[in-house]
C-alpha cells in the first residue's frame, strides 16, 4: 500500500469515528426530547413524537447547505435514515401500507419514514384506513395518483368519509419489470399485475406480449406470488419482488412513460403545523380540500374564484361522482400554502360560503425529495 493511500484511509477512519460519535450525541438529544415531551404532555391524552413539518424543515436545510460532492437528494436520504433511527428511540412507529411486502407502497413508506419503522402490510386500501383509525398503526401510506394513469379512485372515495387527515406526501419514480419462473419470454402465456401497472405498461405489452392474457390482481407483489406458483405465467412488479419470489427478470423498465411517478399520501390523526413561520403562503406546504356544489351553471367557477382572487396556486383538481345524487360531483383540490396562512384562511372562508360542503383533508409538507 502506498503512503498516500494509507494517509487517506487514516483520515477516513478518523472522520468515521467523528461521525459515529456525533450520531450517538444526536441520538442522546432525541431521547432528551422524548423526556421533555412526556413531561410537558402530562395533562394531555397523547404525545406527538413524529412532527412531519419539523422533519421536512430539517431535510430542506440539509439540501440547502449541501456543498457536494454528494447529491442533494442523496444527502437528504441519509439524514432521513438518521432521523428515523433517532425517532425510533423516542417512539417505535408502526406504518400501515397497501401490501403485501414488496409493493411500491411499502417502498414509499420506507422512503418517507426511513427503515427504523415497522411496516404493517394491509390487504386493501380500506384496511390501511381502518388500522390507522383504530390506532393499530400510527400512520398509513396509500397511493393517490399516478402521472400516467391518473387518480386512485378507491383512495379518494375513502377520504370522503374517513376522519383521518393527510399528514404528508411522498413521490416515487415507478419502474416496472416483467418476471417469471421461466427464462424465456415466449413461455409466458398470462401476465398478472395491478390494473394500474398493466395500464402503465400497455404499449410495451401490446408490442412484446400481444397474445398473453392480462389479469388484474390486488397488488404487484401478489402478482409475483402467483407467477411463482403457476407455470406459463409472469408478473409485472418492482425488481425487488423478483428476489423475494425467486423469479427471473425477463424485461427491465417496461413502463411506457420514462418519468412514470406515483404520489402517495400519509394518513394520520394529527393536524400538522406549518413548515415555517412566514405569514406569506409557504412554498413548503400544501392543503388538500374536498368540495361539493350545486349542479348549476358556473358552480365550479364560483368555487374556484376565491382561490385566484387570493393569489393561491391550485396544483391539482379531480372529480368523483357523488353517491348522494345523479350527476352530482365531489371535487378534490390541492392548493399551495397552509391553513394558517392568512390568504389561505380568507380564501377557504369564501369557498366554504359557496360550497354545499367543504372538508379540509389536511395541510402538510410537500414531498421533499
Amino acid at each position: 500500500m502506498s503512503k498516500d493511500l494509507q494517509e487517506i484511509r487514516e483520515k477516513i477512519d478518523n472522520i468515521d469515528q467523528e461521525i459515529q460519535d456525533r450520531l450517538n450525541q444526536r441520538a442522546q438529544l432525541a431521547q432528551q426530547v422524548a423526556e421533555v415531551k412526556l413531561a410537558e404532555a402530562a395533562s394531555r391524552a397523547e404525545v406527538l413524537f413524529y412532527r412531519p413539518e419539523r422533519e421536512a424543515a430539517v431535510l430542506h436545510k440539509v439540501m440547502e447547505r449541501n456543498q457536494g460532492p454528494l447529491d442533494d437528494k442523496e444527502v437528504a436520504r441519509l439524514f432521513r435514515e438518521i432521523m428515523s433511527a433517532c425517532l425510533a428511540l423516542e417512539q417505535p412507529m408502526k406504518i400501515a401500507f397497501l401490501g403485501p411486502d414488496g409493493t411500491f407502497t411499502q417502498t414509499a413508506a420506507l422512503k418517507h419514514f426511513g427503515h427504523s419503522v415497522d411496516t404493517i402490510s394491509c390487504f386493501t386500501i380500506a384496511d390501511v384506513f381502518r388500522d390507522v383509525d383504530l390506532d393499530l398503526c400510527n400512520y398509513g401510506v396509500v397511493p393517490v395518483e399516478n402521472s400516467t394513469e391518473g387518480v386512485i379512485s378507491h383512495t379518494l372515495d375513502m377520504l370522503v368519509e374517513s376522519p383521518l387527515k393527510i399528514c404528508g406526501e411522498v413521490s416515487l419514480r415507478i419502474h416496472h419489470y416483467l418476471m417469471s419462473q421461466h427464462d424465456d419470454l415466449a413461455a409466458v402465456k398470462k401476465i398478472y399485475s395491478h390494473q394500474q401497472s398493466l395500464a402503465q405498461c400497455r404499449g410495451w405489452l401490446d408490442k412484446n406480449c400481444p397474445d398473453a392474457e392480462r389479469i388484474a390482481v390486488n397488488s404487484n407483489a401478489e402478482a409475483s406470488r402467483l407467477a411463482s406458483l403457476e407455470s406459463g405465467s409472469g408478473a409485472i412488479a418492482s425488481n425487488s419482488v423478483a428476489e423475494i419470489y425467486q423469479l427471473n427478470l425477463l424485461a427491465n423498465k417496461i413502463e411506457d412513460q420514462p418519468d412514470n411517478t406515483t404520489r402517495f399520501i400519509i394518513l394520520g390523526k394529527q393536524d400538522v403545523e406549518a413548515s415555517d413561520d412566514s405569514p406569506d403562503v409557504s412554498a413548503l406546504d400544501k392543503t388538500s380540500i374536498m368540495l361539493t356544489s350545486a349542479n348549476e351553471s358556473g358552480a365550479l367557477f364560483n368555487l374556484l374564484k376565491p382561490l385566484a382572487e387570493n393569489g393561491l396556486s391550485m396544483t391539482r383538481i379531480e372529480s368523483r361522482p357523488s353517491k348522494s345524487g345523479l350527476w352530482q360531483y365531489i371535487f378534490f383540490i390541492d392548493i399551495d400554502g397552509h391553513t394558517t396562512n392568512p390568504s389561505v384562511v380568507k380564501a377557504l372562508q369564501e369557498v366554504n360560503k359557496k360550497a354545499s360542503l367543504m372538508k379540509i383533508l389536511g395541510s402538510y409538507p410537500k414531498a421533499v425529495f
